[in-house]
C-alpha cells in the first residue's frame, strides 16, 4: 500500500509502499525497492530521483498533494513491476514513457470509478426515495465509505495480498523506529506499531470524508453533471486531503488531533499485518539505502568542496 508521506527526518517526509515480497522507500534523492527473491536473498533496485520528483512544486501547499499522488502512482507502478519480475525470477523490465502513463492512467481510472463514479450511480437509483439534496449527498458518502471498506476487507482475504499487507506493516515499523531514533535493526524495530498517521490507507479515508463535505456543498445536480463534478473535483479533494494528513502528522502529539485521526489508524488494521523478522529485514534494507543516499554529498556539493 502506498504511503504518501511517512516519517519526518529533518524537514523531509519519507514515503513508502509495500510491493510483492518487498518494500519501496522514497528518500530525498533516491527511491529504493528491496524484494525477497524466491531463493531467499534480497534484490535491490535503486533509482535516482529528478524532474517532477524533486521539483519545487513538491513544496507548494495544495499543489504538492497532486504531485505526490502522481509520484505515488508512477513510482509505485515501477516498484510493483520490479517486484513481480523478481518473484517470477525474470529479468527486470523498465517502465517509462507512454507505457508508464498508460499503466498509471488505468490504475487511477479504476480508483476513480470505484470510489467516485460507482457511489454516484448507486445513489442515482435511490433518488426517488430521497427528496433532499443534502441527504442524498450524505447517502452517497456512506456508500463511498462502504465501498472502500468492503474492497479493502475483501482483498485482504487473498493470501498473496495478506503477505503484501505484512510488508506494509514492516514498512510502518521501520519508519516508526526511524522517527523515534531507534537502531535500524530487526530486533529493535519489531516492537513498534504497524500503524502510522501518514499512511496511504489513512489518505483514502480522509479523501472520503473530504469528498462528503465538498459534495454536500455542491449538492445533487442532474446525474451527468454530478458525475462531471465528482470526477472534476478529484484533484481538489486529493490536495486538501494531503494537507490534512500532513497537518495530522505534524501535530500527532496533540490529544485532540489524535482523537480526530484515530479512525485513520483503525482503518489500517485492514491493510497491515504483523510482519515476521525476514519481512522487517527487507523493509530496513530499502530504508538504509535511501538514508545512505541522503547522507552522501551530492555531485554539486562534492564539486563545491573539491580543491
Amino acid at each position: 500500500m502506498a504511503s504518501p508521506a511517512h516519517n519526518r527526518a529533518g524537514s523531509f517526509y519519507y514515503g513508502g509502499q509495500a510491493v510483492l515480497e518487498g518494500v519501496m522507500i522514497r528518500g530525498r534523492r533516491l527511491v529504493a525497492v528491496a524484494v525477497r527473491r524466491p531463493r531467499g536473498d534480497i534484490a535491490l533496485r535503486v533509482e535516482t530521483l529528478g524532474g517532477v520528483y524533486s521539483a519545487a512544486l513538491r513544496r507548494i501547499p495544495f499543489l504538492r498533494g497532486i504531485v505526490v499522488l502522481w509520484e505515488t502512482l508512477a513510482l509505485g507502478t515501477r516498484a510493483l513491476i520490479f517486484s513481480s519480475n523478481v518473484a517470477l525470477e525474470e529479468e527486470e523490465g523498465e517502465v517509462s514513457g507512454p507505457m508508464l502513463w498508460v499503466t498509471v492512467g488505468v490504475a487511477l481510472a479504476f480508483v476513480i470509478a470505484l470510489i467516485f463514479v460507482g457511489p454516484v450511480l448507486v445513489t442515482g437509483l435511490l433518488e426517488d426515495a430521497i427528496d433532499n439534496e443534502r441527504l442524498a449527498a450524505l447517502v452517497e458518502g456512506v456508500i463511498r465509505l462502504a465501498v472502500l471498506l468492503g474492497y479493502l476487507g475483501l482483498i485482504g482475504l487473498l493470501p498473496d495480498i495478506r503477505r503484501v499487507f505484512a510488508y506494509h506493516g514492516a514498512e510502518h515499523k521501520a519508519i516508526n523506529a526511524l522517527e523515534h531514533g531507534a537502531p535500524l535493526e530487526v530486533a529493535a524495530v519489531q516492537p513498534y506499531s504497524t500503524a502510522h498517521p501518514r499512511c496511504g490507507t489513512s489518505f483514502l479515508l480522509v479523501v472520503v470524508v473530504v469528498s462528503v463535505v465538498l459534495f454536500v456543498l455542491v449538492g445533487t445536480p442532474p446525474l451527468w453533471q454530478r458525475l462531471l463534478s465528482r470526477v472534476g473535483l478529484v484533484p481538489v479533494i486529493a490536495a486538501l486531503s494531503y494537507e490534512l494528513i500532513r497537518l495530522g502528522g505534524t501535530f500527532q502529539g496533540n490529544r485532540v488531533v489524535r482523537v480526530i485521526f484515530a479512525p485513520n489508524l483503525w482503518l489500517q488494521r485492514l491493510t497491515t499485518r504483523e510482519p515476521d523478522d525476514s519481512q522487517v529485514e527487507v523493509a530496513l534494507h530499502a530504508l538504509r539505502e535511501v538514508l545512505a543516499g541522503d547522507a552522501a554529498p551530492s555531485t554539486s556539493e562534492a564539486q563545491q568542496g573539491a580543491p
